[in-house]
Formats: structure tokens, C-alpha cells, sequence
């Protein structure tokens, strides 16, 4: 008993100790917080990196027959395979294809040309710009049709097939189009007609946010794409166009997608690109991606490959999820994540080191104590327990409300990077760089744990050294030579 009241006691009368516990509470405090930040910014871009992406996709090449003629696999049987798995929540098709937008009597725009993406050529006349054409599965009006002629069947006892599953089910398109209520054409309330047409004209598209606003688009434009395909009977490449009218815009958050994808009906991209391409990929949403992900992914492999719809290339997967996609981008972010972690945790290893010079120095000065607590009969491990109890008390006092005021200020860093830039007239950080609005924070509670957990281990080490000497004293010496 007297090991507690003996450590807090000489805790509280020494002042040196407020150094330690200070340098604890700012050490973990700025673990935390810094940490929390990095977590959010981490998973922003994780979430910008996967974009549309579906949980999984499956990605077929050409098969081809004896004579030489490419084909594709047989899209009915493909959906049907995966939506009766029961892992799948829902499944659908999509076609991409490149090409040109065409944006007429717009040559002073302003916006130059990058590598990255952006204007082509710009004339008098016209302005180009490199675009990603998506062919999408979304509540059209046909499809509407069908489910409500399937549900007037129903009532007299015929069934038909009518179930509808669209790239609102499988990606965050929906989300994508609610981000844009201004620019975008479908109502946010009801977005489920992104590509409907007023008053008859083209088929509708929605092109992305940044290029939407770089070509000066609004709704109701009527634009055109173009692109080359060879002809089935001479061979030679031809130039294809297909007007379009701009419906809205879309804003993913990922800076490829909203500066040069276009989305449209898969089956208007199908028309204009040649019939014998239905779609390029299908995107696949689970229930639970992060039980089935992986697993999914093998077995659709084996299924498919059996039933002849894939090659099963072990070097070239078809079925594959979206991580494994992006497999290098998410693994240098979390190595960044790794590195940042590492090196704040060598502020923990000065905190530890001022807790060791503080022991050090008391237990110099308490010589004589500790030689008149070993004459009473104090064992070297009651001893050492003491001095390891007085740094047990810096990690309670500095290291616990470090941590509690780290995570606050990690959930309320938005408003104290306000104050903090009035108070000092600077902007500190420029959210347009990063395309959010607010300071992205997550406060990790497992992470936190290890924080404190590691925290305590490193403090009982330092302070295990000066513990221990103090424990290998001589009483006899101590008392004479204080």
C-alpha cells in the first residue's frame, strides 16, 4: 500500500513531473489527432480511387470461334449466374468505349490543354475534348414500361420476367448525380431519369462535373461524339457521330472521372459503336463485401469458367475486386499511412526519454529515502514497482487526456482550422486542392487503444532503467553518502 501513496506523493511534490505528464498528454494528443486526420484523408482518397467502381467486376475478353470471328459471352447467362448466387445483391452490364466531344462555338473557353486530360484542339468553330463513354443500365422510360406491363400481368396470373437491377443498385452513380443538384438535370429527389429527354431530340448523356464546367454545358445542349470504327465489309476505319443532349453533370470526387467520363443508355452506346458489343464489363454489388470479396471472386471464376463464358486465366483474372484494381494506389496509401504513423510515434520515443531523465534525476535525490525504505524492510521489487507505479501515474494523467483531447480536436478540426486561419489571416488549408468540403477526420478507437497501450509500454521501459538502479542500491551508502 505505501508503493501508492508513496508514488503519488512523490509525483505531486516535485514540479520536474509536470514536464513529463505535459509531454505525454502533447505527444498522444498530436498522435491521435494527426493520426485521426490521416485516417480521414486516407479514406477520402480511398473512396476517390474506387469512384464508380462496383464491389466486384467481371471483365471478359473476346472469345474466339475456329473461323476467326470474335464474339462475345452470352450476357443473359452471365447475369443470370451471378444474381443467383445469393452473396450478390445485384448485378449489370456496361460498355465503355473512347472518343472525341464535340462542342461547337466554344473556342474561347479558356481552358488549356493538359496531359492528364482536358481540351484536345480548339478552333474557331469548335473545341474537342478526349471523353470516356459509359454505356449504363438506368430506369429508362422502356424499362419502366416493362415493369409496369410485367406488374398488369401479374394481376391476371401471368408472369413475367421483369426484374430490374441498374447501375443505381451496383455504383455510387445515384450519389454522384445528388452531388450535383445545380447542374445536374434529373431532380435530386428522383434521379432515377438521368437521361430522359424533354420534347423528344437526342439521346440524353451526363457528362462530369469538371468538364461540364470547363465546356460552359448547360442543360439542354445538344453535343456530339465521335469516334472510329472499322467497317465490317471494307475493313477500313470510319468516323461515327452521335448527337447527344446534356441532361446534367455528375460529380464523383474523382478528378479522371468528372474531367472526362460521359455517362449514357448502354444500349444508345451499343447502336453507335456496332451491335456485336453489348457491354465490356459487369459490375457486381455484394451484400457483404468484405466477407464475400475475395471468395466471390474464386468462385464465379470456377462457375463461369466451367460453364464456358470465361477463359479462367490465372494470369489474366476476369473476375476480380475493385482493390485488386487499384491494388497499387490503395497499397502506397497505406504505406504513407504506415510512415506517418512511424515517425509520430518517435515523439512518444522523446516523452518516453523525458520520463527517464525526470526518474533519474528524483531517484538522485532520493537516496536517502530509498536507503531508509530498504532498512525497513522494502524489497528491491517493491522498490522498482515504486518508481515504475510514479511513471504508471504520468501515462494515467498525460497520456489518458491526451488522447481524449486529441480525438476531440480531431472531430471538431474543421472549426478550429477556421478560427485558426481568421485568427491569423492565412488560409491554412485550400479544401479545392483535395475536392472536399470539409477536413475529412476519423477517430479510430481500436488505433487509439494501441496508441495507449503502446504509449504505457514504452514509459514503463524508460522508466524500468533509473527503477531498477534505484532497487540495486546499497541502503548502507545511501544513507551516508545523502
Amino acid at each position: 500500500m505505501f508503493r501508492y501513496f508513496l508514488s503519488w506523493r512523490y509525483l505531486t511534490s516535485r514540479r520536474t513531473n509536470l514536464i513529463a505528464i505535459v509531454g505525454l498528454f502533447l505527444a498522444v494528443g498530436a498522435l491521435v489527432m494527426i493520426l485521426s486526420i490521416m485516417t480521414g484523408f486516407l479514406q477520402e482518397h480511398r473512396d476517390f480511387l474506387r469512384g464508380s467502381m462496383s464491389d466486384v467486376v467481371v471483365t471478359p475478353v473476346f472469345l474466339r470461334r475456329a473461323d476467326g470471328m470474335e464474339v462475345r459471352d452470352n450476357l443473359t447467362e452471365m447475369l443470370q449466374v451471378l444474381r443467383a448466387d445469393e452473396r450478390v445483391r445485384a448485378s449489370t452490364a456496361r460498355l465503355s468505349y473512347y472518343g472525341l466531344l464535340e462542342r461547337p462555338g466554344f473556342a474561347d473557353s479558356g481552358l488549356r490543354a493538359e496531359s492528364g486530360g482536358g481540351i484536345l484542339a480548339r478552333t474557331a468553330k469548335v473545341t474537342l475534348a478526349g471523353v470516356q463513354m459509359v454505356g449504363v443500365d438506368v430506369l429508362t422510360s422502356e424499362r419502366i414500361v416493362s415493369v409496369s406491363l410485367a406488374a398488369w400481368l401479374a394481376r391476371y396470373g401471368y408472369k413475367l420476367d421483369a426484374t430490374v437491377q441498374d447501375e443505381l443498385d451496383t455504383s455510387e452513380l445515384f450519389a454522384a448525380l445528388q452531388r450535383e443538384p445545380q447542374a445536374g438535370g434529373a431532380p435530386v429527389d428522383n434521379p432515377l431519369f438521368p437521361f430522359h429527354v424533354r420534347d423528344g431530340g437526342p439521346p440524353g448523356a451526363v457528362v462530369g462535373e469538371q468538364l461540364y464546367s470547363a465546356l460552359g454545358l448547360n442543360h439542354g445542349d445538344v453535343i456530339e461524339v465521335l469516334t472510329a470504327l472499322p467497317d465490317e465489309e471494307t475493313g477500313q476505319v470510319e468516323q461515327r457521330r452521335q448527337a447527344l443532349t446534356v441532361t446534367g453533370s455528375f460529380r464523383s470526387g474523382e478528378n479522371d472521372s468528372d474531367l472526362t467520363r460521359v455517362y449514357l443508355d448502354r444500349l444508345v452506346l451499343g447502336e453507335f459503336v456496332g451491335g456485336d458489343r453489348p457491354y465490356s464489363e459487369i459490375a457486381v454489388d455484394l451484400y457483404d463485401y468484405e466477407r464475400d470479396g475475395e471468395d466471390l471472386c474464386v468462385t464465379m471464376t470456377e462457375e463461369l469458367g466451367r460453364r464456358g463464358l470465361l477463359r479462367n486465366s490465372q494470369r489474366h483474372p476476369e473476375v476480380r475486386t475493385w482493390e485488386s484494381q487499384r491494388a497499387n494506389l490503395l497499397l502506397s496509401i497505406e504505406n504513407q499511412r504506415r510512415i506517418m504513423a512511424i515517425v509520430l510515434s518517435l515523439v512518444l520515443m522523446v516523452a518516453g526519454f523525458t520520463v527517464f531523465a525526470i526518474l533519474s534525476m528524483m531517484i538522485t535525490e532520493k537516496r536517502r529515502d530509498i536507503g531508509i525504505l530498504m532498512a525497513l524492510g522494502a524489497t528491491p521489487s517493491k522498490l522498482m514497482s515504486l518508481f515504475l507505479m510514479i511513471a504508471t501515474w504520468d501515462v494515467v494523467l498525460g497520456a489518458l487526456s491526451g488522447a481524449g483531447v486529441g480525438a476531440l480536436a480531431a472531430n471538431n478540426i474543421d472549426s478550429i482550422e477556421h478560427w485558426l486561419s481568421e485568427l491569423i489571416g492565412v488560409q491554412i488549408l485550400d479544401r479545392t486542392l483535395y475536392g472536399f468540403d470539409t477536413i475529412p477526420s476519423q477517430v479510430e478507437p481500436v488505433a487509439v487503444g494501441i496508441i495507449l497501450a503502446c504509449t504505457l509500454f514504452l514509459t514503463l521501459l524508460f522508466a524500468a532503467i533509473p527503477a531498477w538502479r534505484a532497487s540495486r542500491l546499497d541502503p548502507l551508502q545511501a544513507i551516508r553518502l545523502s
